[in-house]
């Protein structure tokens, strides 16, 4: 076997083995052409055609890629291990010919017998960058330098166009969707891409939830969005201090016009946030209750289990809004619940209730009485979905019947094969390997796909899903039901998929809540959001808290995070206590756990749990008071929220947004508002006994000592208690508000 796939899986850090990279060769400049061989093959040749003549290149072996995936521990370190390649690649690189050249190249490899075989001839266009009228980006409003537009163009087809906007000195840019690594952006480079990166999103600077929106603070106030949802990069400030030179993805016919639209704003923060969400999606009010604690584990996998944990939280006096059963199905068709016994519908229509019977010696017995029961105790059940088909093992059963009808209904993504065929695409992802994916972008496929999830809602009761994933349609050979490529799919994708499932939510009269962790431009309008994977480290902690920040910079009112780190080895005392201590004054506060193959001693972020394993028995006291106040605070919570979506001022929003024109803010990125009238500085740092806090100007009251403050100023804050963070109330919300009877309990 010799293989070469000209664009790769489309994974967006790193080229495939079997790749062409840059996909668009740019005149001048080196050209990477890779193949993947079967044992045996001893030598490949690339063949190379132009003007009629061919010379050969010799390639040389090279290791494997693992399309860029590292894990860090976790057991999904072992679904990373199992994409590992050995050797058996080979790659050579030439210089890319003149623009609007056409080369044609095969590959020839040679067997240790004395075997030879070849791949097809595949042909590539030769491109260049050259200037562009300022027609080629359609901007409502100025600000394009002049001569700064710029198309990346092979003579036939415009594949990249960049310019750059102007930054003037003391302007700080913010936003990008949901950032783990700062929250001023000048001076680095971020791209647009949805992708899963479990776990160190700050280190990498890759996020689930991108937006190729941002504010300019400092100055007059501005900001922008590039309305598309293909593959967007930015230098701001990076090269050059005074520029932020934008580039996207195109795909237009050279000499058109307008191939990129930019969409300007001016004003405050809360202006520029207000026109952006008009244009792409307004957050929608949820209920009071999503503000209540959220708990889960994902070893919380039978009825027993969830009933033993929820009667831990009242044993322990910690109150409980709502849990999450991650590891509820069969793990297979994620519609029936694991151990029920039912008739396969060949036709893979929807099943109700009635269809199952649940073994009383089964994993859920009873899962309708149980969500019952739940409900009588005012808590709200979320289960965990993934918008994959699982084929590996291969499917049997009802989920065999699925994919049948997936495909034969015409649901799923496709991708070209070689001959121009389209076939089922297949997930490249590391977590599901060759799932099939529904199309949920296309309202017929999210009916179709949403439908067998309706009894969940109608008949057992099910008030909301965590809708996990979303990131795995890779590919400039990935089609959709529209037509459109993977370049534009895959940003959208998450969208649409929080979207069908708030649909179905809204269809059976509950609320659409969704918990998502990827997300675009739109995703503000869909459910709530958890940044995703995190270790159970300060460092984590402290990138959570940016992600929050500038996930509400861009519109995202109903925000958490897993408190603390889900994964790795336990936080300790004080890092879970001060995460606890951070999370009741962020939209959503939910602790979470990865899966631990049930070895003791348990890695459950619960508080008991944590006050066994470290041994530290105030942890339990102090997060039950930390809880009760947080339900204190739910009707406060609630109503900042309902003026958050009514006005686009975000629920939790960085001091920047509300004091634009005072440069301290800049000094202490990581204090927040939360509503309108408290203020939080979160303890990130082990250890410490006293942070320095900026109180913007205005007379404030610190909520734990009722002592008045006057703003203008940093002072230096006792944290010795370590369940208490700085948090300071405006001095007449305290006086006339209720907020000092909500502190003192």
């Amino acid at each position: 076997m010799i293989r070469h796939r000209p664009s790769g899986s489309g994974h967006p850090y790193s080229d495939d083995t079997e790749q062409r990279s840059p996909v668009v060769p740019v005149a001048g400049e080196p050209l990477r052409l890779g193949v993947r061989t079967s044992p045996g093959v001893t030598r490949v040749d690339l063949e190379i055609d132009r003007d009629g003549q061919t010379r050969t290149v010799p390639l040389e072996p090279v290791a494997r890629s693992s399309r860029g995936q590292a894990a860090d521990g976790g057991h999904l370190a072992s679904a990373a291990a199992r994409d590992a390649r050995r050797a058996g690649g080979w790659e050579t690189r030439i210089p890319a010919p003149p623009a609007g050249a056409v080369i044609r190249y095969r590959f020839v490899g040679r067997r240790e017998q004395g075997g030879v075989e070849h791949t097809r001839w595949f042909s590539c266009r030769s491109a260049q960058w050259r200037a562009a009228g300022e027609a080629a980006v359609n901007v409502d409003g100025g600000k394009v330098v002049g001569g700064s537009v710029e198309v990346l163009d092979d003579g036939e087809r415009l594949h990249r166009v960049r310019f750059a906007l102007p930054l003037a000195p003391g302007e700080h840019v913010t936003g990008f969707g949901e950032r783990f690594d700062a929250s001023d952006h000048r001076g680095s480079r971020l791209d647009s891409v949805v992708f899963e990166q479990y776990k160190s999103q700050g280190a990498h600077r890759r996020t689930y939830l991108p937006m190729p929106f941002a504010h300019v603070i400092g100055g007059a106030g501005w900001g922008f969005h590039v309305r598309t949802s293909r593959r967007v990069w930015f230098d701001i400030g990076a090269t050059d201090d005074d520029l932020l030179v934008v580039e996207a993805e195109v795909d237009a016919p050279t000499g058109a016009e307008g191939v990129l639209d930019l969409a300007l704003y001016s004003g405050r923060p809360q202006e520029v946030l207000e026109a952006f969400v008009s244009e792409t999606g307004r957050p929608v009010e949820l209920p009071d209750w999503v503000f209540r604690l959220w708990a889960s584990g994902n070893e919380w996998n039978t009825q027993a289990e969830v009933e033993r944990q929820m009667r831990l939280h009242r044993e322990h006096d910690i109150p409980v809004g709502n849990v999450v059963i991650e590891a509820w199905s069969d793990e297979s068709t994620f519609t029936a619940f694991r151990d029920a016994e039912y008739d396969v519908h060949d036709d893979a229509r929807p099943h109700r209730l009635a269809d199952f019977t649940f073994p009383e010696t089964g994993a859920w017995p009873d899962p309708k009485g149980m969500v019952d029961a739940l409900h009588h105790d005012d808590v709200r059940v979320h289960l965990w979905q993934i918008p994959l088909m699982k084929m590996r093992p291969h499917p049997s059963g009802q989920a065999a019947a699925d994919a049948r009808a997936a495909i034969a209904e015409d649901v799923l993504l496709r991708e070209e094969a070689p001959d121009g065929s389209l076939r089922p695409y297949r997930n490249r992802g590391w977590w599901f390997p060759l799932a099939l994916m529904p199309d949920l972008a296309d309202d017929r496929a999210a009916r179709w796909w949403t439908e067998k999830r309706r009894y969940l809602v109608e008949e057992i009761g099910i008030d909301g899903f965590k809708t996990d994933g979303g990131e795995h349609a890779w590919g400039r050979d990935v089609v959709a039901l529209d037509g459109s490529r993977g370049d534009v799919a895959n940003n959208r994708f998450p969208v649409a998929y929080a979207a069908a499932y708030g649909r179905l939510l809204e269809s059976a009269g509950k609320a659409p809540v969704t918990f998502s962790r990827a997300g675009f431009t739109g995703s503000p309008a869909h459910g709530a959001f958890w940044a995703g994977d995190e270790n159970s480290t300060w460092e984590a902690f402290r990138w959570s808290m940016f992600a929050g920040l500038s996930a509400a910079s861009c519109g995202i009112v109903y925000w958490g995070w897993d408190i603390a780190g889900f994964s790795g080895p336990t936080p300790d005392a004080e890092l879970y206590v001060r995460a606890m201590a951070a999370s009741v004054f962020v939209p959503i506060m939910q602790y979470h756990s990865e899966f631990n193959h049930h070895r003791t001693p348990s890695n459950d972020r619960t508080p008991w749990n944590i006050a066994e394993r470290t041994g530290d028995a105030e942890v339990l006291s102090q997060v039950r008071e930390l809880v009760h106040l947080r339900e204190r605070l739910v009707p406060y919570i609630a109503a900042a929220a309902r003026e958050a979506v009514g006005s686009s001022r975000p629920l939790m929003r960085p001091l920047s947004f509300e004091h634009p024109d005072d440069p301290a803010v800049w000094e202490h990125p990581l204090q927040w508002y939360f509503g309108d009238d408290l203020l939080v500085a979160p303890v990130l740092e082990p250890g410490v006994t006293s942070v320095e806090v900026y109180l913007p100007a205005g007379a404030w009251v610190d909520v734990w000592t009722g002592e008045e403050v006057t703003g203008g100023a940093v002072g230096t804050v006792d944290v010795s208690v370590r369940g208490r963070i700085p948090v300071f109330a405006r001095a007449a919300a305290w006086r006339e508000g209720g907020l000092k009877e909500v502190f003192a309990g």
